[in-house]
């Protein structure tokens, strides 16, 4: 070999020869430890650290610290460059110094020059490498130069040892001294080197960030061994930790810039997808129109003589397959195939590099198998010398530490991929919402836009942990092949088939379970919608006492959600069954083909391990393949969904211009505007004109399109024609307040800075102090959700305070005077909107059916169906008797009354709306009202629209909470929603015990039972195996006899076969029985929330309780069953593979005891911290979908101020907020799988190192089975802990579910006392001394009520906002308990009878009427208790006989989530109907009439006048004219009773209802008229 010469002669001594290696003392020549071990550790630093390093030197601008660190390191690499010079010194001195002979032959070689030149130049390099380093911005170390040392130290050890080893065998005594010195002198400094050049350079300036985010300054081995994580580790063990103790993100993990990186991509993306969507709708018009030309060509051509039949049949056929083709168009129509490219673009280097990592690994696999080879050769090869063993001993181990590196890197970075998607995702969807067109929006409804953001994003997550397996296990399967082709040649064809023959069985069960999957969500969507109306129309529910109804819906929907289930995991039990199967079918075919084939093919241990070792190897790829496919299934439905949401259209921003040169403050041009993009116009041909600084009221009847003028000016509706002008800022006031779950203070500040001066005016204008001081916090008090804790006249204030406090320039008023009581109405028109209100010289558009306020503005525009019939001043319109004439002719009466402002349909009531539900299909009903058309599609008010927003959640909550005020007077905190509890500390075994209670006990045993028969057998067939192995001993060189092959290989599949089987039997009884623990811990969750007391739902956020329902009965229906299986298998294994090593070397039994230990600590470590991690995450996840609900439900008014930015951004923050908790858990796992595996490779090296110890005394096929289990033990120690921490994590849920399941109930519905059939009978009432408070830490809310209400007595009940009034009748239903004295019913105390029994013999019509999505009749008669005669006569009384008789399905017309379709007098009079079906001796109207127009007011009023003659009514009103026919007035105040009399008497004592009267323009008891 020339090369070998020249090296020799270079080196002057030789460089190989096989007797260095070949006994029982090997060692390197010394020639190729100076030139080979020389080259490696230099030829890294120059060809990757010098061109990387130098790069940062040249680019770097300006000083940076100087460290002791980086001075040390610097000195150190000095000494070396010195020692180097020392040796070259050296040997010029040997050679040519003083005393020598210039002739002399006996020069040293040319090694000895050139190596330390090659150093000293080295070491200069490596100086200016560590100044690169330094001026590298926010590096602390460097990974090439710790490895560049790791190299160099290792290389150096073999000339370390050589030269000791050397100087031992002279006894001693040393030859060279000097180079002898100076090599360990250097060896010592090259320690040091590594040893620095572990630690990080941190300057001074970082010490804080380290506190913050201590990954971002971590040195490489910290980040490869995550040892940075330790601290949070430490602290997750001591104390449960807790949002604060969370690291900040680093500023590539943020949601605002993940979310910009990924929009920029999307946008692209987006655009090529529609220009492709664009084609193809082209291409279809084409073909349709092809083929109405062949059809026309046909009909033509059709004979006179064909029969009708033949005619009508061709008619029905093409319109079923129109209808088909309009389905399918239906589905098709949104840009497809972006969403995927563009999350490729986003993040491909993330992707890319653990890619590399991941082939790395792939490789490093298969050296396992092989070492594991040469180990069984080596315990036959008795000849072999000892160190072979141990070197393959430690081969094993570092094979097995450096797959777990790559392994664990590779992970981390597929884990904060999927973090990464998932928040782009999420902050897409929300982005999107709030831009999203009304077309688009009513596709959602809000159970399903909140799964876009829980589900489909977190699918997604999923999905990219593992996304490189689609070319991994491939590789990997090929891989693998290759290999046992080598061991047993053609044979393995035969394991190859069976391999194949899965396959398209395998897809066979994923074509399947997709289906199964689409219909699983549709059942979930079903039921969250469900459970959205139930928990927003909770009050409502309660009130009529219909939650049995309810549950028995919700029920049905999941029993039928829980049979799809079933199917599904019946699906996966078989592709189990097939995967546990197949790597026992594969070696059984492979094996027994190749003994079969042959006589001479003897399996000996050699083979079978190495290629069980490599069976093992596929087991992994194999069984990941199918949960592959099932995930991508899974998630191409999630991509389907996002991409139809994200790629619908937005709302025009053309529709408003802002045009200076206009003179006007606000211009409509021509405009006709629609709610949809194919519906038909709602306003028509509007052309307005409004200058700058006047106050213009906007009049019409209900339905005639006011609101929708609001909604068109503000740009929210698809505009036909024409554009709308508007010059200046706008602040918007709904109809329906929409309050944030903020404080009072940032409600009306709404993101402007607090000015103390300005806030003070607004408050008092919109008179808010007073309200003020009866808050615990005053203007810091916290409001709850949706406004939960103010009064609706209370949170219409806060709403016009916000906008009077934003002082923009033009004001849009959607009638905010409809839900205050009429002095308040004055009060504000006054002080605020009027002409010398706050607002005076400010444009002022306000939509108004108060008539009294009329005369006092500038202008009057007057819609009639749309249409602007009129515009002028009040008095030129009365004079030309047009249609306004006409509207106050009807109304008003009485001219000079100053309006009560009655609302149209003032919702006062209503919250803000949380989040809404879009009803899946609205078509707009040939409505009688004239007002309807709209409301089809249109989500008729603000609020309706707004919520509609895409919406989250909609919790339309409505009446519900409508607590009044006075509890909140008494307020002891400010905080009304609590923070979530969140369990800390070990997962109690209670839950465990439970959770097993629900799976049923003898299930439970069975299934465990199941899977150890099931270990068995994997034992025994290896056992087996192993002892068939030493056959090839026992037959060496004989024929082997077929009776013995035959058993060998029969027993061997029976024991394979046998452990599918026993797999799928377990895993079938554990389908049941989790079917069955989903049932009764999801009936349970369902019975007690429909019985707590109503307290719960004013204090607990819907979102909260959504969450219960949605991701928590999510984790208990899909995680914890699979958690839970997987965990037995796992553990299974593990005392499998114990057993196995310590039966084959009973010494490994002396190092299980300190390894598990070991193991018992890190894992304990580790739980306590990934559970709390978990935990911490499921209770920041809901602000992020409270937060969605909330922003989707005030979207016209986050849109008219213009405040998108800010709500984006504090969306972003709620993310990071989550993002916060899930990446450190992301961490932790690999912190805890770094380590395990250490452990676990200590156990291979263990059982590799004992069976070298024990050679002459075990067997080969033992060996080979030793470590052929141990090998395994890695993943499977891993996945145990992983596994027992996700069983942990799961579980949660069910202790989630648990704490919800047992909530205290309010009393009982039914008890054993029990009223008389006919009761009441009389209607009589009676309160004692009756005190109540809402909750038990507040004040009282009434204040000992007493008095008496004899039979059919018509009672009013006045007061102003929070005096008691809607306490009373809440007492009356017992929906509050009293904390003193009784009320008594016919002489029977109400506390003494069932909830249900009291609330079914009374009647209410509450203030707002809340509909729920069913049919008509479902909305009036639940229980199907009447008769469809019985429901026509009551919707005859409530004037809604022709309206349902001219709908096709009658009584079984669909309503929409919330009753959206009817409009707001229609839904009232469907309350009225209720009233009537249950007609029972008392009635109580709360304020029933406030949200009505006075037409269908007058309605309802005359029919229960005559309907309810005979029966006690209570009416609670904002109107006095309403009850100015009572036989006695209450009037409450401050939970008292301050007057109680008939309205004439209470009118001559000139006491508080005289002043409330005087107020609303009433002047004596005769008028009876309707004021307006």
């Amino acid at each position: 070999m020339p090369a070998a010469e020249a090296l020799e002669e270079f080196c002057g001594s030789v460089f190989w020869n096989s007797t260095y290696l070949d006994r029982a003392d090997p060692d390197l020549p010394v020639c190729v430890e100076q030139t080979v071990l020389v080259w490696i550790p230099l030829g890294f630093l120059w060809l990757i650290c010098g061109p990387w390093h130098l790069a940062a030197l040249f680019r770097s601008r300006g000083p940076k610290h100087l460290s002791r660190l980086y001075g040390c390191k610097q000195l150190i690499a000095g000494l070396l460059f010195l020692t180097a010079i020392a040796g070259l010194a050296l040997t010029l001195g040997q050679d040519y110094g003083p005393g020598t002979d210039a002739n002399a032959t006996g020069r040293h070689a040319a090694v000895f020059y050139t190596n330390p030149v090659l150093f000293a130049v080295s070491w200069l390099l490596l100086m200016l490498c560590q100044e690169g380093l330094r001026r590298r911005d926010g590096a602390v170390d460097s990974a090439t130069l710790f490895n560049f040392w790791l190299l160099l130290v290792v290389c150096d050890i073999f000339p370390f040892q050589t030269l000791l080893r050397e100087a031992l065998r002279q006894g001693g005594s040393v030859q060279d001294v000097p180079r002898f010195c100076l090599f360990y002198i250097g060896f010592g400094l090259e320690l040091v080197g590594l040893a620095l050049s572990s630690f990080a350079d941190i300057p001074l300036e970082a010490e804080e960030l380290i506190k913050k985010n201590p990954e971002a300054l971590a040195p490489f081995l910290s980040r490869i061994t995550f040892n940075w994580l330790n601290s949070m580790v430490t602290k997750g063990f001591k104390v449960p930790l807790v949002q604060d103790d969370m690291y900040d993100l680093k500023e590539t993990d943020t949601t605002d810039y993940l979310s910009q990186h990924f929009r920029n991509v999307m946008l692209v993306e987006l655009a090529a997808a529609r220009v492709e969507l664009r084609k193809r709708e082209a291409k279809r018009q084409e073909q349709l129109r092809e083929k109405d030309v062949l059809q026309n060509g046909l009909s033509n051509g059709l004979g006179k003589g064909v029969s009708q039949d033949v005619l009508m049949m061709e008619e029905k056929g093409k319109t079923n397959k129109k209808k088909n083709k309009e389905t399918k168009k239906e589905e098709k129509d949104f840009p497809r195939s972006w969403l995927v490219p563009s999350l490729y673009k986003s993040f491909k280097w993330i992707l890319l590099k653990s890619a590399f990592y991941k082939l790395l690994q792939d490789l490093l696999v298969f050296v396992s198998p092989q070492i594991l080879k040469w180990m069984i050769m080596f315990t036959q090869d008795k000849s072999a010398h000892v160190w072979e063993g141990y070197l393959y001993a430690v081969l094993l181990l570092l094979a097995a530490i450096l797959q777990s590196l790559l392994l664990q890197q590779y992970f981390q970075l597929c884990y904060v991929l999927g973090m990464k998607v998932r928040t782009a995702i999420l902050a897409a969807v929300y982005k999107k919402a709030m831009v999203v067109s009304n077309d688009v929006r009513k596709e959602y409804t809000v159970g399903e836009t909140v799964n876009l953001m829980s589900a489909d994003a977190q699918r997604f997550n999923d999905v990219y942990n593992f996304i490189h397996l689609l070319w991994s296990c491939p590789l990997q399967i090929m891989l693998s092949i290759a290999f046992l082709w080598l061991e047993l040649g053609p044979s393995v064809l035969a394991g190859l088939a069976v391999m194949v023959l899965m396959v398209p069985i395998n897809g066979l069960l994923a074509a399947k379970s997709k289906g199964i999957q689409v219909e699983n969500m549709k059942y979930k969507d079903k039921r969250l919608k469900i459970m959205n109306e139930i928990l927003n129309g909770i009050k409502i529910l309660k009130l009529y006492a219909w939650e049995p109804s309810f549950q028995a819906q919700v029920e049905g929907i999941r029993e039928e959600e829980l049979k799809v289930m079933k199917k599904f995991a019946y699906l996966n039990s078989v592709s189990t069954f097939i995967f546990s199967c197949a790597p026992a079918l594969v070696s059984l075919a492979t094996f027994a083909v190749f003994v079969g084939v042959s006589s001479d093919n003897i399996l000996n241990a050699e083979k079978a391990f190495t290629s069980i070792a490599l069976f093992n190897v596929l087991r992994f790829p194999l069984a990941m393949l199918p949960m592959l496919i099932a995930a991508m299934v899974q998630t191409t439905v999630s991509k389907k969904r996002l991409e139809k949401f994200l790629g619908g259209d937005d709302l025009a921003d053309d529709i408003v211009h802002h045009d200076s040169s206009f003179n006007t403050a606000v211009s409509v041009c021509d405009g006709s505007f629609a709610w949809e993009r194919k519906a038909n116009a709602m306003l028509k041909n509007v052309s307005l004109d409004i200058m700058p600084g006047r106050l213009v009221a906007v009049v019409g009847p209900v339905g005639s399109g006011k609101s929708s003028l609001m909604s068109a000016l503000m740009g929210e509706m698809h505009s036909v024609k024409g554009f709308v002008n508007i010059q200046g800022s706008v602040a918007y006031v709904p109809q329906q307040a929409w309050i944030q779950n903020a404080t009072v203070r940032d409600n009306i500040l709404f993101g402007y800075p607090h000015e103390d001066k300005r806030f003070a005016e607004v408050l008092d204008a919109c008179a808010l102090a007073p309200d003020l001081e009866l808050l615990p916090g005053g203007d810091l008090t916290e409001i709850g959700e949706k406004g939960i804790n103010l009064s609706g006249g209370q949170k219409q204030r806060v709403s016009l305070a916000r906008a009077a406090y934003s002082q923009a320039d033009i004001y849009l008023l959607d009638d905010p005077l409809s839900a205050v009581d009429s002095h308040v109405g004055k009060h504000l028109f006054e002080r605020v909107i009027g002409p010398n209100g706050l607002l005076k010289g400010k444009t002022r558009i306000l939509v108004t059916h108060g008539v009294g306020f009329l005369p006092y503005v500038d202008e009057i525009v007057v819609l009639v169906d749309g249409v602007v019939s009129e515009v002028g001043s009040y008095h030129s319109l009365r004079a030309s008797k047009g249609a306004f004439s006409e509207f106050l002719d009807t109304y008003a009466k009485e001219a000079n009354d100053k309006s009560q402002q009655q609302a149209d349909h003032a919702e006062d009531q209503e919250e803000g709306e949380e989040v809404e539900l879009i009803p899946d299909t609205e078509q707009p009903q040939a409505d009688c009202a004239p007002e309807d058309v709209v409301s089809g599609t249109l989500r008729r008010e603000n609020s309706i629209r707004r919520s509609q927003r895409k919406g989250s959640v909609r919790l339309k909550k409505t009446s519900s909470i409508k607590k009044a005020i006075d509890a909140d007077n008494s307020k002891k905190g400010q905080r009304l929603i609590e923070k979530e509890t969140m369990e800390t500390g070990q997962v109690k075994w209670s839950v465990f015990l439970q959770y097993l209670r629900a799976l049923g006990w003898g299930y439970s045993a069975i299934i465990i039972v199941m899977y150890m028969i099931q270990n068995f057998a994997f034992i025994g067939q290896n056992l087996w195996l192993s002892d068939w192995t030493n056959d090839a001993v026992d037959y060496y060189n004989m024929t082997y006899p077929a009776w013995k092959r035959d058993t060998r290989v029969g027993v061997f599949g029976v024991l394979g076969v046998a452990q599918g089987l026993f797999v799928f039997a377990g895993t079938l009884v554990l389908v049941n029985a989790s079917i069955n623990a989903s049932r009764v811990l999801h009936t349970a969750l369902l019975r007690n929330m429909l019985r707590v007391p109503m307290m719960f739902f004013d204090t607990t956020p819907t979102g909260r309780v959504v969450n219960r329902f949605a991701k928590d009965i999510f984790t208990v229906d899909e995680a914890i069953p699979y958690s839970f299986r997987a965990w037995i298998l796992c553990v299974m294994g593990v005392l499998g593979t114990l057993f196995v090593i310590c039966l084959a070397t009973p010494w490994f039994t002396v190092v299980i005891i300190p390894l598990a230990v070991i193991y018992y600590f890190v894992q304990r470590f580790y739980v306590a911290t990934s559970r709390q991690l978990r935990r911490l995450d499921s209770v920041s996840r809901s602000p992020i979908y409270s937060h969605f609900g909330e922003t989707v439900s005030g979207l016209s008014v986050i849109r008219a101020y213009g405040h998108q930015e800010r709500f984006l951004k504090h969306n972003e923050s709620c993310i990071d907020e989550n993002v916060k908790s899930v990446y450190p858990w992301i961490t932790s796992n690999r912190w805890l799988a770094i380590r395990l595996e250490f452990l676990g490779t200590l156990v291979v090296f263990f059982s590799a190192l004992f069976a070298v110890i024990s050679r002459d005394t075990l067997d080969s096929g033992t060996v080979g089975l030793s470590i052929s289990y141990a090998l395994n033990v890695t993943q499977t120690l891993n996945w145990l802990v992983r596994m027992t921490s996700d069983l942990e994590t799961n579980i949660v849920a069910v202790e989630r579910v648990c704490e919800y399941s047992q909530i205290e109930n309010e009393a009982k519905w039914i008890t054993d006392n029990r009223p008389p059939e006919k009761w009441p009978t009389e209607g009589r009432l009676r309160f004692e001394n009756f005190k109540v408070r809402y909750r038990p830490e507040l004040d009282l809310v009434l204040h000992g009520i007493t008095c008496d209400i004899h039979s059919a007595e018509k009672i009013g009940i006045v007061g102003r906002t929070g005096a008691g009034k809607s306490s009373l009748t809440n007492c009356l239903f017992r929906i509050i308990e009293a904390a003193e004295g009784s009320i008594l019913i016919d002489g029977t105390d109400i506390s003494s009878i069932g909830l249900h029994d009291l609330r079914n013999r009374l009647t209410i019509i509450p203030q707002d009427p809340v509909l729920f999505s069913g049919s008509l009749r479902m909305n009036l008669d639940p229980f199907e208790k009447f008769t469809d005669e019985d429901i026509w006569r009551v919707l005859e009384l409530s004037h809604l006989k022709d309206y349902v008789g001219g709908l096709q399905e009658g009584l079984h017309h669909e309503v929409a989530e919330g009753g959206e379709n009817l409009s707001i007098g229609q839904r009232q009079l469907l309350c009225l109907a209720r009233a009537l079906l249950r007609k029972s001796r008392i009635l109580v109207l709360d304020e029933a009439t406030a949200a009505v127009d006075l037409e269908t007011d007058d309605l309802i009023q005359a029919t229960i006048r005559q309907e309810f003659s005979d029966c006690t009514v209570l009416t609670i009103a904002h109107r006095l004219h309403t009850i100015m026919d009572s036989s006695r007035v209450m009037v409450l105040d401050a939970g008292k009773i301050v007057e109680f009399d008939s309205p004439s008497n209470l009118f001559e004592k000139q006491g508080h209802f005289y002043a409330m009267a005087r107020d609303a323009g009433i002047s004596g008891v005769d008028v009876t008229v309707t004021v307006l």
